[in-house]
């Protein structure tokens, strides 16, 4: 059995508070935040045969889920229908879907929040064999003791490296680092003594810098003000004791200290500081830049999650070779980080409408648990989905098959090792995460001392929280 690492990661899920920047890192989709309080279902009479409508919400896989659909359609004689979204319109399709006659039978909700918005549509799934499938019942958002949805995929990120140029590095004379191996890189001194000395020797590495660039332009900061900064947040949260939840803890905080600034500083300046791109050009970079430089050899690593893969992989003139990605945690210089691993999180959750009628509501949930745990479901999750799941009826042969994902898989499963939640769910609002990106584009631009940069976070924090709380 593998060691389940989940909870440390996702057991509170991520709230409706994620949207456009986490949507842009993770490949699409959005987040149902919002909600339609009228009264929809289905009008077929319990009885009846039973149907499957699934509202999807990720574009990039819709071909995959009507293909599947078609297959078990045939193999069963079960109708199953599958709509997908438009890119950054899932709210608002659910929202008129939900109010038909035929409403969707299974539908996506973003975590707590999303479920206050949606939970008049939610049908409890406490007795189902779905539930029973999660690798930690607490990661299902629960009304209670009720569970009213259940995750089913997971993505992690961290700071993505080229084996081939870090193997190329360790067997270098003339290197100073005592390091031999990626196994010796465990927390933030050892990664700085490894970095910089390999941006001394990049050209006998073949590379332009170590990391690729850090793209600061406009709308190409999440990687930074978002997924960076979930490292020290997420410490901060967890000091607060505000609750065992770190979102809940985050939601309740008022103000913040932004305790661990140095940690985000130590890992921000490593990354600009030994880059194939002058700090000041990076406000001119994209993330497609620096997964371009990534996958052309350039540098040696770059910060993303595994949902980067087919940026990677799509790259004309690609030389990095699949066997060759790999991760590591985002190492900061937080006591205690040799234990740390990748930032693992979902806003995944699939929810059953309890207004379809029962025959609906029992074929849509004999179709999930078909999905995930028949052998021919899985195949389609690991093959065409591409998702990492948290289900306890798949085995190690039958985990992700791209690069990226399989990281995040085998993170999961080691010993001693707890993956980092994503805490950033808290964060008050998209123009804080905004004005936060500007103030480290500042930074790097020369134009803003670092303590402005945290005085700067710290007030827009409270601003945004009194303003959210004013709108109450």
């Amino acid at each position: 059995m593998r060691k389940n690492n989940w909870r440390n990661a996702v057991a509170c899920g991520l709230l409706a508070t994620m949207t456009a920047t986490l949507m842009t890192g993770c490949g699409g989709g959005s987040s149902t935040e919002g909600g339609s309080s009228s009264t929809g279902g289905s009008s077929k009479k319990d009885g009846e045969a039973g149907s499957v409508y699934y509202l999807n919400f990720k574009p990039e896989i819709a071909e995959a889920y009507e293909a599947i659909a078609k297959e078990y359609t045939e193999a069963t004689g079960v109708e199953v229908k599958v709509v997908t979204a438009a890119s950054g319109t899932y709210e608002q399709t659910l929202q008129s879907e939900i109010a038909k006659a035929d409403a969707p039978t299974i539908f996506q909700i973003n975590g707590p929040v999303g479920y206050q918005n949606w939970k008049d549509y939610c049908a409890d799934l406490t007795d189902t064999e779905f539930y029973k499938m999660l690798q930690d019942p607490e990661m299902a958002v629960k009304d209670g003791d009720a569970v009213k949805a259940i995750p089913y995929a997971v993505e992690g990120y961290g700071i993505i490296y080229n084996n081939a140029i870090m193997d190329k590095y360790f067997a270098l004379e003339g290197k100073a680092s005592s390091a031999s191996s990626m196994d010796d890189i465990n927390n933030f001194a050892t990664l700085k003594e490894v970095v910089e000395d390999m941006q001394s020797h990049a050209a006998d590495l073949g590379i332009e810098g170590v990391f690729a660039s850090t793209s600061l332009s406009a709308g190409n900061q999440w990687r930074w003000q978002t997924h960076l900064a979930n490292v020290p947040f997420q410490a901060e949260f967890v000091d607060s004791g505000k609750d065992d939840n770190v979102i809940l803890a985050g939601l309740a905080m008022d103000t913040i200290e932004f305790k661990y600034n140095e940690n985000f500083k130590n890992i921000f300046d490593l990354y600009t500081n030994n880059s194939l791109t002058e700090k000041g050009l990076l406000g001119s970079k994209s993330v497609d830049d620096s997964m371009a430089e990534f996958a052309l050899g350039k540098c040696a690593m770059v910060q993303n999650g595994n949902w980067a893969w087919g940026q990677i992989s799509e790259v004309e003139g690609n030389t990095v070779k699949e066997e060759d990605i790999k991760m590591l945690p985002i190492y900061t210089g937080l006591a205690g980080e040799e234990s740390q691993g990748l930032c693992v999180g979902t806003e995944n959750y699939l929810a059953i409408n309890s207004n379809a009628s029962e025959a609906d509501q029992k074929a849509s949930l004999d179709f999930i648990q078909w999905l995930y745990s028949s052998t021919e479901g899985k195949a389609h999750v690991q093959n065409d989905l591409g998702f990492i799941t948290p289900f306890n009826t798949f085995s190690d042969e039958e985990a992700p098959t791209d690069p990226l994902a399989k990281e995040v898989y085998n993170w999961n499963g080691k010993e001693g090792i707890k993956s980092v939640s994503w805490a950033f769910a808290a964060f008050p609002s998209e123009n804080f995460k905004d004005v936060f990106g500007d103030a480290l584009l500042q930074y790097v631009q020369g134009s803003m001392e670092w303590n402005d940069v945290v005085t700067t976070v710290q007030s827009t924090w409270e601003t945004e929280k009194a303003n959210s709380a004013s709108a109450e």
